[in-house]
């Protein structure tokens, strides 16, 4: 969906941006569409452009609004994941012979999506550290690539990259800079404004917010690759149901203030691991300590809610994550409640081996919205175990 939103503030955007109010009954929040069809004035007389649930749902068009307007983008496609998102734009862009450049430190699963579903189609996979824009011009001079794709902050590892300058490089070799914006979310960074050409999101995370929903968005400035993508969630039909994008537009009516408590927390918990005598290293944007801290703090409005640590070895690592009570053992990241993994066995599995494997002694905590205190707390006692 275009974005055609006056200038407001982030968090009026993400409250007001597609949420007119229902004409019919002045319902402040907008109703959700359940049909599957729509009824037409005359055949080929579609009634806001609505014919069948595939092709369009309004609940969906108000999400792909606000997606847009939070991004600061003109086109915004909802999807009914991550993953599927990723697919839609990959799949419209990419053509035998193409190469995607991968940053070496990127949820395992899009790894997995072009290594083994779109490689035997014909479509190359190179590995760089995206944090080295040295390395990044070097691997472009050896050989093009059609598409840049970066996390930053990266998962686990919290790598930052410098968009602006990834940017510059994706444009001089004409290719597509895509950014996954999923650990900082819109209400921190936005990418577009420092020249990215796509943005990604699994708004599972941050943009859902409580562990309730599965999705993923798009939100592309470019006219032609928004069309190349919409066409592919059409035809291909990995859309959000209606009860999906409204759980996820509701959901992002708070980012703004979630994300703050977010950051706020985890910053807290990082300075408390950070001292420990337990902990070998903290990754965290917002220490000092952390090598892409500077970069972080420009071009960042805060640092984020994910914090991963490295113990002494995997077995330390192991029984810590499963030793936490405040923070539960379980995948994905970015809802009001605290979480815990072990990237190694659980998010990452599938790219052990690889040159993104996660080290052994790594857990991710993703920081929730609780009382600080009570997860240092969780945090002292679980350590106290090793």
């Amino acid at each position: 969906m275009t974005a055609h939103i006056p200038a407001h503030g982030f968090d009026s955007l993400a409250v007001h941006a597609g949420q007119a109010f229902d004409p019919t009954t002045g319902a402040v929040i907008p109703p959700v569409h359940f049909s599957t069809t729509y009824a037409q004035d005359g055949i080929g007389g579609l009634r806001q452009g609505y014919e069948y649930g595939r092709s369009g749902n309004p609940t969906r068009t108000a999400l792909e609004t606000q997606l847009a307007a939070i991004e600061g983008g003109k086109h915004g496609l909802s999807f009914s994941s991550g993953l599927a998102a990723e697919d839609a734009l990959l799949r419209s862009v990419l053509g035998p012979g193409d190469e995607v450049l991968l940053g070496n430190d990127v949820y395992g699963g899009t790894y997995r999506l072009i290594a083994r579903i779109l490689g035997p189609w014909g479509v190359g996979l190179r590995i760089v550290d995206m944090s080295d824009l040295d390395a990044v011009a070097a691997a472009l001079e050896e050989r093009p690539a059609r598409i840049l794709w970066v996390e930053t902050p990266s998962n686990p590892l919290l790598r930052i990259t410098d968009i602006a300058g990834l940017a510059r490089l994706g444009k001089d070799a004409g290719a597509l800079v895509v950014v996954d914006n999923t650990f900082a979310s819109p209400a921190l960074q936005q990418p577009l404004g420092l020249g990215a050409d796509v943005v990604v999101h699994s708004a599972t995370k941050y943009l859902g917010g409580h562990s309730d929903v599965v999705g993923g968005a798009l939100v592309i400035d470019d006219d032609k690759v928004a069309e190349g993508a919409r066409f592919l969630q059409f035809a291909a039909g990995a859309v959000s149901g209606p009860l999906d994008a409204w759980l996820t537009t509701r959901g992002i009516k708070t980012l703004g203030i979630r994300m703050q408590r977010h950051s706020e927390n985890a910053t807290a918990v990082a300075d408390f691991l950070e001292g420990h005598d337990r902990v070998a290293r903290v990754y965290y944007p917002g220490l000092k300590s952390h090598p892409g801290h500077e970069l972080a703090a420009r071009q960042m409005s805060a640092f984020g809610g994910i914090v991963s640590l490295a113990l002494a070895d995997g077995k330390a690592a192991r029984k810590f994550a499963e030793s936490t009570r405040l923070f539960q053992l379980a995948e994905s990241l970015g809802g009001v409640e605290s979480l815990v993994n072990h990237p190694d066995e659980m998010t990452h599995a599938s790219v052990r081996g690889t040159e993104l494997a996660v080290p052994e002694e790594v857990v991710r905590l993703s920081v929730g919205i609780e009382s600080v205190d009570d997860l240092l707390a969780d945090l002292e006692r679980a350590l106290d175990k090793l």
